[in-house]
């Protein structure tokens, strides 16, 4: 048994050891999912961005605003005029969450009666949300007690503030309204570019691909045929989870459905065209998926805004998310359905998405025709 055993196991190290990319790619996958999990995930809030309208102006409204302003949890970044402008900063994204004083609100506190505030909360991500709440309610809580400690001698040992939260977007704060729209864009991020990966490897492993090379055949005619077929397929995949997601979750539609196609055609071209990216630069099939899972489906979980805001990452986290594209499609998903946004809105999405792919398109054609030569 042993004699048998032996010569398999070097004739595996040897084929691993001719593959050097494969063992780029078995020591670099865990370090890379370390810092991965290790920086994108939190269920921390911090420097959540506030808006205030302050339409009392007094001295104990400055000081309810102050209480805000000095924890961590909150950053006041806007301050709008009239509840128009708090709309806009909200439906913008401006803004997650805005403190609204109305009139007399100094004066019920110096008259040792409860004071009137409200909140308007961005519910689109439900978890952030309650969370957000949560904290409105300590730092209310703390500031009444704080005027009863320093101003015993004046203010009723009765005062109080009564803040209303409303939540915008989803009112109920359930997690499949906020969940599945971004699901769109991560599964469309994970599938398609696995099935694409393997679509020159095959060839390559199968020698057929000898027969591309020697055709007339350019590189970059060659990569839009593969893309085609694949990207209809996603295109069908989407339409399908659309249709399940509205129905079975109830999930509201809010926005412009020739901005959601647009976003989706160009987004699936995207994740079929990063999946013979891989394949360009691959020659196993087992490399191309580990490849493909490494670079599509953890970062499209924990980089485009999913399940955790992309606001409470570290600030380098938060940059580096700019370089993949499923956090782009998760606002065009997410904010349409939700929020109603429109062209004017996502179009830097939208634009974002079209230079990515046909980055993507040049490169794996760049790629290809290298191996050809």
């Amino acid at each position: 048994m042993r004699t048998r055993v032996l010569p398999v196991v070097r004739k595996e190290f040897r084929e691993i050891r001719r593959d050097r990319l494969l063992i780029s790619v078995v020591v670099a996958a865990p370090v890379v999912f370390l810092f991965l999990f290790g920086y994108a995930l939190s269920l921390d809030i911090e420097g959540v961005p506030m808006g205030v309208l302050d339409l009392d102006r007094s001295t104990r409204s400055a000081e309810f605003v102050e209480a805000f302003h000095n924890m961590d949890e909150f950053e006041v970044r806007a301050r709008p005029g009239s509840e128009r402008e708090v709309a806009e900063l909200l439906d913008a994204g401006a803004v997650r969450i805005a403190l609204v004083i109305p009139p007399g609100f100094g004066r019920e506190l110096e008259a040792g009666r409860t004071a009137q505030a409200q909140t308007l909360i961005d519910g689109s991500l439900a978890p952030r949300a309650i969370v957000v709440r949560n904290n409105v309610d300590a730092t209310t809580a703390a500031f009444v007690v704080r005027q009863v400690r320093e101003r015993s001698g004046g203010i009723s040992a009765q005062v109080g503030i009564e803040v209303t939260p409303r939540v915008w977007y989803n009112e109920s704060l359930t997690s499949a309204t906020f969940i599945v729209p971004g699901l769109f864009a991560v599964i469309l991020m994970a599938f398609p570019p696995l099935l694409t990966a393997l679509a020159i490897v095959r060839e390559k492993e199968s020698g057929s691909v000898q027969q591309i090379y020697v055709s007339p055949l350019r590189s970059w005619e060659f990569i839009a045929g593969k893309m085609l077929p694949y990207g209809l397929i996603a295109f069908g995949q989407l339409g399908l989870l659309v249709v399940l997601g509205t129905w079975w979750f109830d999930l509201p539609f809010r926005g412009s459905a020739p901005l959601v196609l647009a976003g989706a055609a160009v987004y699936v071209l995207c994740a079929v065209g990063i999946g013979l990216l891989i394949s360009a630069v691959t020659r196993s099939q087992v490399v191309a998926i580990l490849l493909a899972a490494i670079i599509t489906i953890m970062p499209s979980f924990l980089f485009s805004g999913f399940l955790y805001p992309i606001s409470s990452m570290p600030e380098g986290s938060q940059w580096r998310t700019a370089i993949f594209p499923a956090r782009y499609f998760t606002d065009v998903s997410r904010d349409s359905f939700l929020k109603g946004a429109g062209w004017m809105e996502l179009w830097p999405e939208l634009v974002i998405l079209t230079v990515y792919t046909a980055v993507v398109f040049a490169a794996a054609s760049l790629l290809f025709r290298k191996k050809v030569a």
